[in-house]
């Protein structure tokens, strides 16, 4: 898990007892001998604060599998290194997966060589961290069909941290939680986000944004991936661990033997899923192999020297499945209209879901987060980015207010049920321009100025919009010449820019909060003559100004 400068997690106890039972594994099954050149601090997860100062980005805990490949022991002693490739589901990759893993090792070899990242290396890593994006379920733009979230670091078993995105990525706006298949903490992420489908956004649940941002992690500094020490560096980085060092090594050295490519949604998910990523992984991804029995602790004696309190073994009960409708089917739009906004305004439409059993009647009391995703500073009442609700008698729940904020265009709205494997119920909403639909001057001085001298007077004009004041509205000043097309003009009246340099069309002006905008000063060359300047709004509200250029009277 790529987790937060300057910080390490801590493992808890139950998971430090998965990963020295699957390192046992490994010795057991002379599995392929992934030498270290470093001990990586013995093994034991390293507190906050005490990370080397030559890693600047190490990591903590990796709390989702520790299951280490298939491998079979070789016929002949000291014969590991080519041991057969053994479960063939285990070495398929799903295919938007594999995909993602080798156009960020082709993009890292243009833009930094000297790393030598090879894809396999993301593969080990993204196997351990997330099984393959549980299985490669990700959308056709490789996006997981519901976040795959690392457990809350409230320093119950792990690290304290403090919420760093405001739940933008992980939903939780009080502690960071690690997020996408690639297991980034929101505040790492910030720094090392990539956009590896050209989408234009950095997204961490896409597979193809993660695992880029994954290469250029691992390849921080001058590090060079084809040697074993730097490698074993890279990866203790991102979880400072011997026995994540060693896990990841061996399935790094089972993928380098041979893979193939599987659908997406149909790759092995390691079994243990307890205390995952994934708070509610989906049981319908493909069947994944038997694994190997792990060694239990003798039973407790009742007295020393004794045998078993209970020499009989006790059946678990058997708890039945959960009723039809009990049992959350569907998460679906319930009648949310268009969601369209001006800038800076609320949204009139709030978006409104229902969820459904397995018999399509309502189902109450199911956790729904909502978060906004995409570019945009547009956030739900009371600045949040991501809120979680609880349906209602009637199966649905209402976001609040969502409130449009300076920036325009299109975003997202995801609601999805939380910790379930549900695909995610998507809005489109849309944000405008404010706008003006009338604008002229504050007054009607006539504005004169002798050639080469400025102008005295400001040029001020104010906004309106049916009648009421139009604030923030963006305008365009040009310098236009006469005729039926106008067009800038080359001469006369000019402003001047941050460098002094002459220029005849100012754009990114925007009106005050009283709807006004006074102009910057403007300035006369040497030609005299009469000119004018033009002022369009966001709207099409025009107003057109003269600028008189003439030597003063005698």
């Amino acid at each position: 898990m790529a987790a937060q400068f300057g910080r390490r997690l801590r493992r808890g106890a139950t998971t430090t007892a998965v990963a020295a039972v699957a390192v046992a594994a490994l010795s057991a099954s002379q599995g392929p001998g992934a030498v270290l050149a470093s001990d990586g601090g013995g093994g034991d997860q390293r507190t906050a604060g005490s990370a080397p100062s030559d890693d600047r980005a190490a990591t903590g805990n990796s709390p989702y599998y520790t299951d280490l490949p298939p491998l079979v022991t070789p016929n002949k002693p000291g014969t590991s290194t080519n041991l057969p490739i053994t479960g063939t589901a285990e070495s398929g990759i799903p295919a938007s997966v594999l995909t993602a893993y080798k156009k960020a090792q082709q993009s890292i070899a243009s833009s930094d060589a000297a790393c030598r990242l090879p894809w396999q290396l993301l593969a080990a890593i993204g196997k351990v961290e997330s099984g393959q994006a549980r299985g490669g379920r990700v959308d056709a733009n490789g996006t997981t069909f519901s976040p795959i979230l690392g457990p809350v670091l409230n320093g119950q078993g792990f690290a304290m941290i403090k919420d760093t995105d405001n739940g933008a990525y992980d939903g939780d706006s009080t502690h960071d939680r690690a997020v996408g298949p690639m297991q980034f903490i929101p505040s790492t992420w910030a720094t090392w986000g990539q956009d590896g489908n050209d989408d234009g956004r950095k997204d961490p649940n896409n597979i193809y944004d993660a695992a880029l941002a994954a290469g250029h992690y691992l390849c921080a500094g001058s590090r060079d991936l084809s040697l074993a020490a730097d490698l074993d560096r890279a990866v203790l980085s991102y979880n400072h661990s011997n026995e994540y060092l060693r896990t990841v090594r061996s399935w790094f050295e089972y993928y380098k033997r041979g893979t193939h490519e599987v659908p997406d949604g149909t790759g092995v998910v390691p079994p243990s899923l307890d205390g995952g990523t994934d708070p509610s992984p989906d049981p319908g991804t493909s069947p994944s192999p038997t694994p190997p029995a792990k060694p239990k602790p003798d039973p407790k004696p009742s007295k020393p020297g004794g045998g078993s309190s209970d020499p009989k073994p006790s059946t678990p009960p058997t708890t039945p499945p959960p009723k039809p409708s009990q049992t959350l089917a569907d998460l679906e739009n319930a009648g949310t209209g268009a969601l369209t906004a001006t800038a800076g305004d609320a949204f009139a439409e709030r978006i409104k879901v229902r969820a459904e059993n397995s018999l399509g009647g309502p189902l109450a009391k199911v956790s729904v987060t909502f978060t906004v995703a995409g570019d945009t500073d547009a956030r739900f009442e009371g600045g949040k980015s991501a809120v979680t609700l609880t349906t209602g008698s009637d199966g649905t729940v209402t976001a609040p207010v969502l409130r449009a904020g300076e920036t325009t265009g299109e975003f997202t709205v995801r609601a999805i049920a939380t910790g379930r494997s549900l695909p995610a119920v998507a809005y489109t909403a849309t944000v405008t321009a404010r706008q003006a639909d009338a604008i002229a001057r504050t007054d009607d001085k006539a504005l004169t100025a002798a050639p080469g001298a400025e102008f005295a007077d400001a040029v001020e004009v104010k906004a309106t919009y049916k009648g009421a004041i139009a604030s923030g509205v963006a305008v365009t000043a040009t310098m236009i010449t006469d005729g039926d097309t106008p067009a800038e003009n080359d001469k006369g009246p000019y402003f001047k820019d941050a460098d002094g340099n002459t220029v005849r069309t100012l754009t990114e002006l925007k009106t005050d909060a009283d709807g006004t905008l006074r102009l910057p000063k403007i300035y006369a060359d040497d030609s005299a003559g009469t000119y004018k300047l033009r002022l369009t709004t966001e709207g099409g509200a025009t107003v057109v100004i003269e600028l008189t250029v003439e030597a003063p009277a005698a």
